[in-house]
């Protein structure tokens, strides 16, 4: 897909200072080759190995967001706006098809020996822990989908205050999977809460 660019669109810097978390969202359907193209710079996030273990569940539906929001204990950001992206990992699909990640430029003798290696690293773990590993590396495409959704004009609000299984049994999702986020992302109809973040040096040392 091409990259969008229209007069919305925010230079990465820009995208990051502006960020705000909007909890109200006004009522126009997103196009889904914007939706696509969301997904699509999320996905250009780094990962250890490039396994890309990062999955998303776009809803748009009114039907499944109304149950998702009950799962979301009524919060009333998830039916504000009009989708919301479940941010995920799935190891277990990574493993099941991990050529589809060793680079197309290996010879194929390097290929096998790179299947077979993520496959002894990654099999001598437990299931929770291969899932627990793969949402570290889903938290970066989490903040990468946060900032393509602020630099394409749109706002966002990251939620962990959600219902799990409920989720998983409305979306039809795996036990294994982790979950990183519910994101509902839409035109914000207010400006939210100003920054209020730590200075540098409260965070940081410098050596």
């Amino acid at each position: 897909m091409a990259e969008t660019t229209n007069k919305d669109t925010l230079p990465v810097m820009e995208a990051i200072q502006e960020r705000h978390s909007i909890r109200e969202f006004q009522q126009n359907d997103i196009p889904k080759e914007t939706l696509e193209e969301i997904i699509r710079l999320a996905g250009l996030a780094p990962s250890a190995w490039n396994l890309q273990p990062w999955r998303f569940s776009v809803v748009t539906d009114s039907t499944l967001r109304e149950r998702l929001q009950e799962a979301a204990y009524g919060q009333k950001q998830v039916t504000s706006a009009p989708a919301v992206i479940i941010v995920y990992s799935d190891m277990e699909d990574v493993l099941s098809s991990l050529m589809e990640i060793v680079h197309p430029g290996l010879s194929d003798d390097r290929k096998q020996e790179e299947v077979a290696n993520l496959s002894s690293q990654f099999n001598s773990m437990t299931e929770d822990d291969r899932g627990n590993w793969g949402l570290t590396q889903t938290n970066i495409g989490l903040g990468f989908l946060l900032l393509a959704v602020q630099g394409l004009g749109y706002s966002s609000v990251p939620m962990l205050g959600f219902d799990q299984q409920k989720v998983r049994e409305i979306l039809n999702l795996p036990e294994h999977i982790k979950f990183a986020a519910m994101v509902p992302i839409g035109r914000a109809a207010n400006d939210g809460y100003p920054h209020h973040r730590h200075k540098v040096e409260r965070i940081a040392q410098f050596h």
